[in-house]
């Protein structure tokens, strides 16, 4: 199949250049200006085709060599609005004079994840940070949870060396504190996990919008942390045809197509994603796979209609089907269950449906509604987890502008089922008691413009929890904009998370540890504070944007599973004491006139509970997994003539402490590590990308990630075993996967 792929990439350049070979004659000069002023190293380049060059310090540009005929010409430069233009090429030279406008970058970006409407993101009082889908083109991933490495401050973090479920960190703060939503609506639920963002295709992704700090005023439970929403395309505006195919030198191979169709009322767009992934590799001779296998396939379909008045009508719908293992290097799916070959099997399959109607009313009211259906088959050794989980939600919103105030009301109703085969289920006799969890609720938004420089806002929720009771959850938020370059913005909330710790805690699960509950576990709550501050600067020779927070967060109440006391046991209960959660993250955004990009982002935290022992002194436990630095990066060149872009992009992580067994040889801290990745990309005609990179370019690999890998069902456990060691699966911090090489192609048909 890597052949194949190879001969069909090298047939395909090889027709462009024997194409771009043939006799050519037009030609277009002319001058980029902005009012009476020149524009230095403006980009124009005919849309479709490679053929472009760069204004010159006095703005003129030169154009040669262009076949007679039509073409759309595309002029941009950093800090100014792009400018298309349609030409006709002829014997005849085409002269033009392009008046470009200064933007304001920022100010440009739409956001709704902040307030649940759209705004600019320069004029949110909420800081979201929004990433679009070239970020992630510069390192090419088969899912959305590899991607997100390179968001400063979010930390895809792998729970399990066998079976490589993971889930998503911001800011220190674990994946069941994240938040994670598919245009809005809490789609990826907990026991979702990593599966629920395996497979959105990366093609019908418009941007990701990241909100750092509790958004559960607006959103509920588990938006404790932060909030990433996932914005799909609108089926009106996509591309016709999107395609992207992507193999590795370790034999994986993603596949992702969007193709859309514009009928009289409506539009749609369906997309498809399939990963397969069937390379038994032991790297470090444990015996054991490096990295789970996968067979993944994903149908998205989304319908736009086409109403009066723009109102919206939206409805899209998701299937997801996986079937991954890892386990030791013989087994196979006639050992699932047992105990004389580890494995461990999770056959997942989802379903999701998320709709948006605006009422034909005067008035602004909005239903939005979702449904996700999640079933999982999963085998963790001889340890079998069946579970289903079920979750409707329906919300209404009312969007009212009076004078000086946005008032937002929403009216949300959620309800959850779940089931499974765990005590997490279970009644006191020992009957099976499916969970059923009605959360209806009430929040108020008042978003009030004092001035064109200071903009207040004030929220607060109540939900009902059937078992805990009625939640309050308020937000206060401030933004100073004292002029364009500087905006200071305060936000204070409080968050809220009721728990459910086996579709949460894969650590639950795996292994040989005994899971211990040793009390009623209560909500979670907090109170969060931070302080973000950006600046732009217009230069002579480009655009620099500065990011900068200082984070802080108190819970009152918190769950961590506690793997030191006991290294068999894990065991979970109240918070006797506080955790606290603060740092700063800082971000860069540098475009330059000449064509080069840095992205560059810095997190400096620390993650800690502090317990009350029943001396009456107190112990200080560092969160695991939480480094205290870390830190992403992402440096892009572009050789315009020909057609070349190259990315390096990495991620560098500082020492954070793991969950060592009694007496362990492991360290209880990971090293510094990077891992780092290059990637060429050439661009062809008719829309067609090129590109071929390595990933992991220092091949970094950690250290015995398995704990007794001989002796997975801890059968010896007592022979020639001094220090009482047992099969653990938790000591992670970094995949088992090293360097390898990648090459793909797009192709985008607008």
């Amino acid at each position: 199949m890597m052949k194949k792929l190879l001969f069909l990439l090298w047939l395909i350049t090889g027709l462009t250049v024997c194409g771009q070979a043939q006799q050519q004659s037009g030609e277009i000069k002319g001058r980029v200006v902005t009012g009476a002023e020149p524009v230095a190293f403006a980009t124009i380049g005919l849309v479709g085709t490679t053929q472009g060059a760069n204004s010159d310090e006095n703005g003129y540009f030169h154009l040669r060599n262009i076949m007679p005929g039509s073409y759309r010409l595309q002029i941009s430069a950093v800090g100014y609005v792009k400018v298309l233009k349609s030409v006709t090429v002829g014997e005849q030279p085409v002269l033009l004079n392009i008046n470009l406008t200064k933007s304001d970058q920022q100010l440009q970006e739409v956001v709704v994840t902040g307030n649940m409407k759209e705004t600019y993101a320069k004029l949110s009082p909420i800081h979201v940070e929004v990433y679009t889908p070239k970020l992630f083109q510069k390192n090419p991933t088969p899912s959305i949870f590899e991607a997100l490495q390179m968001v400063n401050g979010v930390q895809p973090q792998l729970n399990c060396n066998v079976c490589n479920t993971g889930d998503i960190h911001i800011n220190g703060m674990e994946g069941p504190y994240t938040m994670v939503t598919l245009d809005g609506m809490p789609i990826v639920s907990s026991l979702a996990s990593v599966y629920g963002l395996s497979g959105i295709p990366n093609s019908m992704i418009q941007r990701i919008e990241v909100v750092k700090g509790p958004a559960s005023t607006l959103y509920g439970s588990e938006a404790v942390g932060g909030l990433v929403n996932i914005i799909t395309k609108n089926p009106a505006e996509a591309p016709r045809l999107a395609v992207d195919v992507m193999a590795t030198s370790h034999q994986e191979y993603n596949a992702d197509v969007a193709l859309k169709a514009n009928l009289k009322k409506a539009s749609t767009l369906v997309g498809v994603n399939t990963f397969w992934f069937d390379n038994r590799r032991d790297v470090n001779g444990d015996n054991f796979t490096d990295i789970t296998l996968q067979k993944r396939l994903s149908l998205f379909n989304k319908w736009s209609l086409n109403r009066p008045e723009n109102k919206v009508a939206n409805l899209a719908a998701r299937y997801l089907y996986e079937d991954r293992w890892g386990g030791e290097m013989q087994w196979s799916p006639d050992f699932r269950g047992g105990d004389s070959i580890y494995g461990e099997s999770i056959y997942t399959s989802r379903l999701e449906l998320i709709g948006a109607y605006q009422l034909p009313t005067a008035e602004n009211i909005t239903w939005q509604f979702s449904y996700n259906s999640h079933d999982q088959n999963s085998a963790y050794g001889k340890t079998m987890f069946q579970a289903r989980q079920n979750i409707a939600f329906s919300q209404f919103l009312w969007n009212k502008q009076m004078a000086r105030h946005d008032v937002l009301v929403g009216v949300p109703f959620r309800f959850t089922f779940y089931d499974d085969n765990t005590p997490g289920t279970q009644t006191r006799t020992g009957s099976n008691q499916a969970q059923r969890i009605y959360l209806p609720g009430i929040f108020v938004q008042d978003e009030i413009k004092s001035s064109d420089k200071f903009t207040s806002l004030f929220g607060l929720r109540y939900d009902y929890n059937f078992t805990h009771g009625g939640i309050f959850s308020p937000r206060v938020s401030f933004k100073l904009a004292p002029d364009q370059q500087n905006i200071f913005r305060l936000n204070i909330g409080n968050g809220y998370r009721v728990v459910n710790l086996f579709t949460e805690d894969h650590a639950a699960l795996t292994g040989s540890r005994e899971v211990v509950i040793a009390d009623n576990l209560k909500p979670e709550r907090s109170w969060n504070a931070s302080l973000n501050y950006q600046k732009f600067i217009d230069q002579n020779n480009g655009y620099l944007g500065l990011d900068g927070s200082l984070f802080y967060t108190y819970f009152t109440n918190r769950i961590i599973g506690d793997f030191l006391t006991n290294p068999n046991q894990i065991i979970y209960q109240n918070l006797q004491g506080y955790a606290i959660s603060r740092g700063l993250t800082l971000n860069l955004d540098w475009a330059f006139t000449f064509p080069l990009k840095i992205n560059a982002g810095a997190t400096f935290m620390e993650v800690y509970s502090v317990q009350d022992k029943e001396t009456g002194q107190t112990e200080k436990i560092p969160q695991l997994h939480a480094p205290k630095t870390s830190g992403t990066y992402a440096v892009s060149y572009t050789f315009r003539k020909a057609g070349v872009s190259v990315d390096y992009t990495g991620r560098l992580y500082g020492p954070m402490f793991l969950p060592v067994l009694a007496n362990d040889f492991r360290p209880d801290k990971s090293p510094w590590f990077s891992q780092d990745n290059l990637q060429v990309t050439k661009k062809l005609p008719h829309g067609l990308e090129l590109y071929a990179g390595l990933k992991n370019l220092y091949n970094f690999l950690p250290r015995d990630p398995l704990m007794r890998p001989f002796d997975p069902f801890d059968k010896t456990i007592h022979l020639n075993n001094p220090n009482g060691y047992s099969f653990d699966t938790s000591y992670n911090y970094a995949p088992m996967q090293g360097r390898r090489g990648f090459i793909g192609l797009r192709w985008t048909v607008k």
